[in-house]
């Protein structure tokens, strides 16, 4: 992540004024090459490398993908464009995590990363087959990137992605505890209501994309004030199991809505310079997920499995205000 985080403020500068499909399919190749470093590594530093190498891989993809959607759907249909591609990522979050257990176990954890790099070698084919040639529309400097950030617009675009993933991040991760701790349930039913989050964020993915195209100033208050919801009922109700399973499915359906909204809001305040937007939005993301991951620790220490749920619910109402802040699109 911390690699990401750097790799996303320089990815789009780096690229210069290359095919962008070549970058995606390079992109991809360096996704093989790192699982496999890290499947085969003999030492901690050898390891490293190959996550440092999928950092950057995933950081790249992420920064160039509201350009490229658009470019292929249209500016237009970015919202539902955007979807599609993180429909993919809400099955593989229900799924991978069950597989890769199950691999761990029977064949050992270098099998499963040796898989992986299989699985990135098919979405390789898969995007040398599909993909137009994408020739670089634009070249992009550092200060092209930083001068963006002096629009009100994408200031309020970041920010509302700082606050939605930050409380996001801080609360999700103790879900679970508080299943545990404040609505005693054991392991199978916690499964289940995890099962329904997952399922839950796929069709919030594709009702995220339908909104963000039609109004995206309400589709982010929509998505901040279900998220805000979601964790304040689970505070004050969640001892309750029917009302703990509804809201922990309530927030998966708002975190689905999520990286197509924010990504989309972002983008709308930069039409003319997509690229370097999406640097700033992969930068953004990152950097959400390390204060939320450090901040949810902190209050999960000194206020229980509670403290991070509350935190989620006072920053995405907070996003809600946000967005009825921004000027209308």
């Amino acid at each position: 992540a911390s690699v990401g985080a750097v790799t996303a403020l320089l990815s789009n500068v780096l690229i210069g004024r290359l095919n962008r499909k070549a970058v995606l399919v390079g992109l991809s190749a360096l996704a093989i090459a790192s699982n496999v470093v890290a499947a085969s590594a003999t030492d901690l530093w050898l390891l490293l490398l190959g996550r440092a190498g999928l950092g950057i891989a995933l950081s790249g993809f992420w920064a160039l993908s509201v350009a490229v959607v658009a470019r292929l759907v249209g500016a237009n249909a970015t919202g539902r464009g955007m979807a599609v591609v993180t429909l993919g990522v809400s099955l593989a979050t229900i799924a991978a995590p069950s597989l890769g257990a199950l691999i761990s176990d029977w064949l050992g954890w270098r099998s499963a990363m040796t898989m992986t790099a299989g699985l990135a070698a098919l979405a390789l084919l898969l995007q040398v087959l599909s993909l137009p040639t994408l020739p670089a529309s634009t070249s992009n400097s550092l200060a092209d990137v930083f001068r963006l950030t002096r629009r009100r617009g994408v200031q309020l675009g970041m920010l509302a992605i700082l606050l939605l993933m930050t409380g996001h991040f801080a609360g999700s991760v103790y879900v679970r505890p508080f299943l545990e701790q404040v609505t005693l349930l054991e392991t199978a039913p916690i499964a289940l209501a995890l099962l329904g989050f997952g399922i839950a964020s796929v069709v919030g993915n594709v009702a995220g994309g339908r909104m963000a195209d039609v109004n995206i100033r309400m589709a982010l208050a929509a998505t901040a004030a279900l998220m805000a919801l979601a964790a304040l009922a689970l505070v004050l109700w969640g001892a309750h199991v029917g009302i703990a399973f509804s809201f922990v499915t309530l927030w998966g359906f708002a975190f689905g809505m999520a990286p197509v909204v924010l990504p989309t809001n972002l983008s709308r305040a930069a039409s003319d310079a997509l690229e370097a937007a999406g640097s700033l939005m992969v930068v953004s993301f990152q950097v959400a997920i390390s204060i939320g991951a450090v901040f949810g620790g902190y209050v999960v220490d000194h206020f229980g499995a509670i403290g991070p749920l509350t935190l989620t619910a006072v920053l995405a109402a907070a996003t809600v205000t946000l967005a009825l802040l921004q000027p209308r699109a």
